[in-house]
């Protein structure tokens, strides 16, 4: 196992198993003894040697730590790919409740070996990063995936935009990490889906959750209508159809429509 004195330039690589706390007694003992195992396998099969890492267990969770030596895009490329195969072959010989799927983080920064684990401010932001809603997200949205991976931008730009592994900087999508403090530019995938993913974000606004900018030509939009009176509660638009109330307009040439809501229904009901 490799040991550093002080703060030392190092990579830290995060997982934790999704739904771990909703198993019971028996399904959480599995995870903690095949976790290892599986993460030991898709290092081998990376020829990479997780046993000079600097590994923090957790149950469900681990934390590994290691100095930069070169190998980083082998860790974001080939480790993470034998992991994928590595767990859809074991989920491969379970019932759904048994599965394993996890979320991943790569990130890097200074890293000391501390009396209870790891000190620094990288360790910190991996454990943010590990936390982060868009990962969440990404499993519940794609439930035959068993993995969702997120970079760090640095990595990410010292390795795929690098152009050091085989992925390309279109298989991520960039998302805007805010967990407690913390807020920082990441970049997710999902691998195996074969596009990038889409992220979950409220009407108006960018990817990464802030007002989006008028589209120079297009008209801005105007604010919702007040709700009409009549529906559950007594709020909300009413769903009653009323046939005697459809109001028909002819239009002869073009119109534009743009940002127009059309209603259709028959005159007779």
């Amino acid at each position: 196992m490799v040991e550093w004195p002080g703060f030392y330039p190092c990579t830290c690589i995060a997982v934790d198993a999704q739904g771990y706390g909703s198993k019971n007694d028996r399904r959480q003992s599995e995870v903690q003894h095949d976790l290892p195992r599986l993460l030991d396998r898709a290092a081998r099969g990376a020829g990479l040697d997780r046993a000079q890492w600097q590994i923090q267990r957790k149950g469900d969770e681990q934390l590994a730590v290691r100095p930069l030596d070169g190998t980083e895009a082998r860790l974001v490329d080939d480790y993470i790919r034998h992991l994928v195969a590595e767990l859809r072959e074991y989920n491969a010989q379970r019932v759904p409740g048994a599965r394993m799927r996890l979320r991943a983080v790569v990130h890097q920064g200074l890293v000391e070996l501390a009396e209870n684990g790891f000190a620094g401010s990288a360790v910190v932001a991996t454990a943010r990063l590990l936390g982060a809603r868009q990962l969440y997200d990404a499993l519940a949205a794609h439930p035959h995936a068993d993995l969702a991976l997120l970079l760090s931008d640095d990595v990410f730009r010292s390795t795929v935009a690098g152009g050091h592994t085989t992925l390309r900087v279109e298989d991520f999508t960039h998302v805007t990490v805010q967990v407690k403090e913390y807020e920082a530019t990441a970049w997710l995938r999902v691998p195996g889906l074969g596009a990038p993913v889409a992220v979950s974000r409220e009407p108006g606004t960018t990817e990464t959750g802030k007002p989006a900018a008028p589209v120079p030509g297009e008209p801005a939009s105007s604010p919702p209508a007040p709700a009409a009176a009549g529906g559950v509660g007594g709020g909300g638009i009413s769903n009653e159809y009323r046939s005697d109330k459809i109001n028909v307009t002819n239009v002869i040439g073009s119109v534009d429509a743009r940002g127009a809501v059309f209603g259709f229904g028959s005159a007779d009901g």
